[in-house]
């Protein structure tokens, strides 16, 4: 018998015996500084409080100037909320908060009430302070925002200001924030894999800004994921209009030690998680340029949804619903997102073939003429034809600079063609 005709039995066999095996098998035992087995082994935690719709937690995390380290984090799904009978399994998601974020209660409780368990954990070794509850409905009032009112974990990890992110290069990887980010999102993932409530092989991962920069790190060397919808956050971060260049410039002969473990551009390639990019044309964090550098660099399913002017920040970041339609085709026999094909210039016309399960209802051209910053250039969008799945108008002005397309399904979900730069 050939090896190939083996292969349905040995997977057939009981993933407890062969989880070890398979590990060894299919996945390295380290992806840059991050120990894969490792992180992939379930963290010690306890129970914080288990008394709201809401729950919170420790667990541990990475070794931190010599101690051990806890993150925070909250928890929730449909059984917590009261909305799922006993033995019911949910698909599970992990949730990355950005820059000035930390563990957001109300962002778990929405990922709940769509059907998810969700983990959000803190990324700068503190906690927020205790949500408040509406009483009626059980859900967190307001947005914990407040950076000021945060309480530093006596054991917590690194801080995450650009010193823990960029200048902490030049000692050992357990002062770096990225590294123990990553290591972070990995060890909750594990845990969250673990919960009774929690279908293991159904789980994705969602991060704003700097949680899109983490997301895109952690979908590169964390397989088990089926879906990864990174908001903002990008590679390249060391080129263009990146804010976060002058920082990385300054490091000096240690640039290259950075990008090479810690910008995505050098671990996108090694993605094989369906992903979907969510950003605006005028991100001045994350601009297109580097976008679609770290679009290009993923070589497995892709998709795009870039907005005129989307605004930056956690609630924007999270409130696009082709996040949940995306996420739910991946983890839960959702009807996914329309397919945009590649763009074609015929004569003074451009083109594009599209399938989509749920039908378009229109789509658009976007572009722009204006120069200098991409963050304050203005955008112009005209329709476009639908015809026997193929999207067409005529070409952009001579003088556009940057163009995409954006196709919108009866739901209102949208997505984009990938953006076109002019030589």
């Amino acid at each position: 018998m050939s090896f190939r005709h083996l292969v349905k039995p040995i997977f057939a066999l009981s993933l407890a015996i062969l989880a070890p095996l398979a590990l060894q098998a299919t996945e390295p035992a380290k992806i840059g500084p991050w120990d894969i087995q490792a992180l992939q082994q379930v963290p010690a935690m306890h129970w914080v409080d288990q008394t709201k719709s809401v729950h919170s937690l420790l667990y541990t995390g990475e070794e931190f100037q010599g101690h051990a380290t806890e993150v925070f984090a909250f928890y929730a799904s449909p059984a917590t909320l009261g909305d799922a009978s006993a033995g019911t399994k949910f698909p599970g998601v992990v949730l990355i908060h950005g820059g000035g974020g930390t563990a957001f209660a109300d962002w778990a409780y929405l990922w709940a009430k769509r059907g998810y368990a969700a983990i959000a954990m803190d990324l700068s070794g503190s906690r927020p302070p205790d949500p408040t509850f509406d009483p009626a409905t059980g859900a967190p009032v307001g947005h914990q925002s407040d950076a000021k009112v945060r309480t530093r974990l006596p054991n917590g990890g690194p801080n995450h200001g650009h010193p823990e992110k960029f200048d902490s290069i030049g000692s050992g990887i357990s002062d770096h924030w990225p590294f123990h980010a990553v290591a972070s999102v990995m060890r909750a993932h594990s845990l969250l894999r673990s919960f009774a409530e929690v279908d293991a092989e159904r789980t994705a991962v969602t991060g704003i800004s700097w949680g899109g920069y983490t997301t895109c790190l952690v979908a590169s060397v964390d397989a088990r994921f089926k879906a990864a919808v990174p908001v903002y956050g990008c590679g390249f971060l060391f080129e263009g209009e990146s804010v976060q260049k002058p920082s990385i410039v300054k490091l000096g002969e240690l640039r290259q030690k950075w990008i090479h473990e810690y910008d995505p551009s050098s671990l996108l390639p090694k993605c094989r998680v369906p992903i979907l990019f969510v950003n605006g044309t005028n991100d001045v964090h994350y601009p297109l340029d580097s976008y679609m550098k770290s679009f290009d660099c993923v070589p497995g399913f892709k998709q795009m949804r870039i907005q005129v002017n989307m605004g930056h920040g956690h609630p924007p970041g999270w409130a696009p619903q082709e996040i949940g339609i995306f996420i739910d085709s991946f983890c839960r026999g959702g009807d996914a997102l329309p397919v945009i094909g590649k763009l074609s210039v015929e004569g003074e016309e451009i083109r594009a073939a599209y399938t989509a399960k749920t039908p378009l209802k229109e789509a658009k051209l976007n572009y722009t003429t204006d120069s200098g910053l991409r963050s304050k250039r203005q955008w112009k969008s005209v329709p476009m034809n639908l015809r026997n799945s193929v999207i067409s108008a005529p070409k952009p002005p001579a003088d556009a600079n940057t163009w995409f397309l954006t196709a919108t399904d009866e739901r209102g979900a949208m997505v984009s063609s990938t953006v076109q730069f002019a030589p």
